[in-house]
């Protein structure tokens, strides 16, 4: 039993190796597109003003998503936000648009993967703590289902996004043209004259 144990192994040890470089990253950047990139994106323009420097004139929504309680204050009036709400609802929109992207194309994957993480958080924080989302919508782990909108979905895609912090976006990427293009090439240093047979 031991040698089939052991064979086994050393069977799927090998097959791993051919495959670890690249399977994670690429399935990690698959399944980011196909899940969460339009998420992001239909998101982040409901935040934005018209035209192509629309994300510097923030909406009622970019407001309303990201300062709730602070905007209904203000009667939901965009000209009460001050300085640091509109710089703030800049940014988060942004960031918003620009990570997913980078993620998409893998440029910065590592970094932009980073920025995401800090994005969920905070968005997590605002939809627990300023939504006031709770029961069902909010859920807890290490219960039966697995359905919930916030503390379920999130951690999986906080575990996706580590994946890409830690492998990297994989061989389909830009990051990986721009490693190959400014990789020093590998030269042999020539042999002094006196030791040249």
């Amino acid at each position: 039993m031991s040698a089939v144990l052991l064979r086994y192994h050393s069977l799927l040890d090998s097959a791993l190796r051919r495959v670890e470089d690249w399977l994670l990253p690429t399935l990690a950047r698959f399944v980011f597109a196909a899940v969460l990139l339009w998420y992001f994106w239909q998101s982040a323009f409901t935040k934005t003003g018209d035209g192509l420097l629309g994300f510097l004139s923030p909406t009622e929504n970019a407001y309303i998503q990201i300062f709730p309680k602070r905007f209904e204050a203000a009667g939901y009036d965009i000209t009460q936000m001050g300085t640091f709400e509109w710089l703030v609802a800049v940014a988060g929109t942004s960031a918003e648009i620009l990570l997913p992207f980078l993620i998409l194309i893998g440029l910065f994957t590592r970094l932009a993967a980073l920025g995401m993480v800090v994005f969920v958080t905070v968005q997590t924080l605002v939809d627990v703590y300023g939504h006031d989302i709770a029961g069902k919508t909010l859920g807890t782990w290490f219960d039966g289902p697995s359905d919930s909108l916030i503390l379920d979905q999130r951690l999986m895609w906080l575990l996706l996004f580590a994946v890409l912090i830690t492998k990297g976006a994989g061989p389909l990427s830009i990051d990986r043209l721009l490693l190959q293009v400014t990789k020093p090439k590998d030269i042999s240093p020539e042999l002094p004259s006196s030791s040249r047979a």
